[in-house]
């Protein structure tokens, strides 16, 4: 039984806290491991003969902390006269392991607030880092924030869905403000959130924007955008994506006419606009639509008219039966918005537009991750004949 084992067994008769003699021998270990760089870039051990009249000697050392999972380790960093030695044992101008950063950013890519991490590391690691120390540690999601901004897209995909969602941020007052969202599945079926922009309100100009965003980054062709009933929109599409059809979410069509309706008279009128796009094809749904027109018509005429003027409500019939079902709503893209605010629940609001931005990119690179290299449900099916409509 050697000299660690026996600090072991006697540590846990006594009930002691073992990380106390983990860190005692860790830190033994990497001190003499310095030592033993030294001799080797040196070329002869400590008190060598050898090492007379050799151009190069020890002259002394320096100390330094390094925070490990087991407490702060003291270590003696050796040194040559000629100041020529590096060693490789400790990354240079670090003081803690690459494991509490990684362990910070995954802490912090769960929503979990800088104040708690902070906390938590103390607990872990015995060192108090403050909340400033975990935030800086946390700016290295800021490069991924870059990277995906700038990374370049596909040329071709089948549908996008646009939809914005609201978060409170801190300018000098906190207010909710949109955050603009663009997801998109390719012919093969393989999904990713595209891009987005965070403005005070939403906009067919910021939709622009995010649209001009999508062409400089290589998105040459789209077949279908599906969004709410935004105005404007129509125009910022057709001015970067001339040959692409937009379907106006149906969902958010029936909420509408559920709000203009009375209360008695609302599940019937829902149950009759579902028809449309229960249809199994175009023609039965025109004739669903007919009769809502004519059974309607006259308690509610304006909800009726403006059915009739929508030409965004039926479009989803033009691509094949196998997606309809994800395409006549903007659902696909409402469920990564309530993933994100889940995410983001703890917190009472965002100190800048750069907190709100590495938060939302977490979210976006799991997302993008899980679901960039699966196939959306009926895509599968339809790829060839995608690829023919572009």
């Amino acid at each position: 039984m050697n000299q660690f084992t026996k600090e072991i067994v006697s540590a846990l008769a006594q009930r002691q806290d073992l990380d106390i003699i983990f860190k005692d021998q860790l830190e033994t270990a990497v001190n003499e491991l310095l030592q033993n760089e030294l001799s080797a870039f040196l070329g002869y051990e400590p008190y060598d003969r050898n090492g007379f009249n050799s151009g190069n000697s020890r002259n002394g050392h320096y100390t330094r902390t390094f925070n490990t999972k087991y407490g702060e380790l003291n270590l003696t960093i050796p040194r040559d006269r000629n100041g020529e030695f590096v060693n490789h044992t400790l990354p240079a101008y670090q003081r803690r392991t690459d494991q509490l950063e990684q362990t910070i950013i995954q802490l912090y890519q769960k929503g979990i607030t800088t104040h708690e991490i902070a906390d938590l590391m103390e607990k872990m690691y015995g060192s108090y880092y403050t909340p400033q120390t975990v935030s800086n540690l946390t700016k290295v999601v800021n490069e991924q924030v870059e990277a995906f901004k700038n990374r370049t897209l596909s040329e071709r995909y089948a549908v996008v869905y646009l939809d914005a969602t609201y978060l409170p941020l801190r300018r000098d007052t906190v207010a909710k403000e949109a955050v603009h969202i663009a997801i998109g599945i390719q012919p093969n079926g393989h999904k990713e959130v595209l891009s987005y922009k965070i403005a005070p309100t939403e906009s067919s100009s910021v939709w622009s924007e995010v649209l001009a965003d999508l062409k400089d980054r290589g998105v040459q062709q789209t077949l279908l955008f599906v969004a709410d009933g935004l105005v404007g929109l129509e125009t910022a599409v057709g001015k970067y994506y001339p040959n692409a059809v937009i379907q106006q979410c149906l969902v958010h069509v029936s909420r509408n006419i559920s709000h203009h309706v009375r209360v008695h008279d609302r599940k019937a009128v829902l149950n009759d606009f579902k028809l449309i796009h229960q249809a199994t094809n175009k023609r039965m749904a025109e004739h669903s639509l007919a009769n809502f027109v004519d059974h309607w018509r006259k308690r509610y005429p304006k909800v009726t008219q403006a059915l009739l003027k929508n030409q965004k409500l039926l479009v989803f019939f033009n691509f094949p039966p196998a997606i309809r079902s994800s395409i006549y709503s903007t659902n696909l893209i409402e469920s990564f918005n309530k993933k994100f605010k889940r995410q983001t629940k703890k917190r009472e609001q965002f100190p800048n537009e750069e907190s709100l931005e590495r938060t939302l990119m977490t979210v976006i690179l799991d997302y993008n991750d899980k679901f960039g290299r699966r196939t959306h449900k009926g895509f599968n099916l339809v790829q060839d004949t995608l690829e023919s409509m572009f």
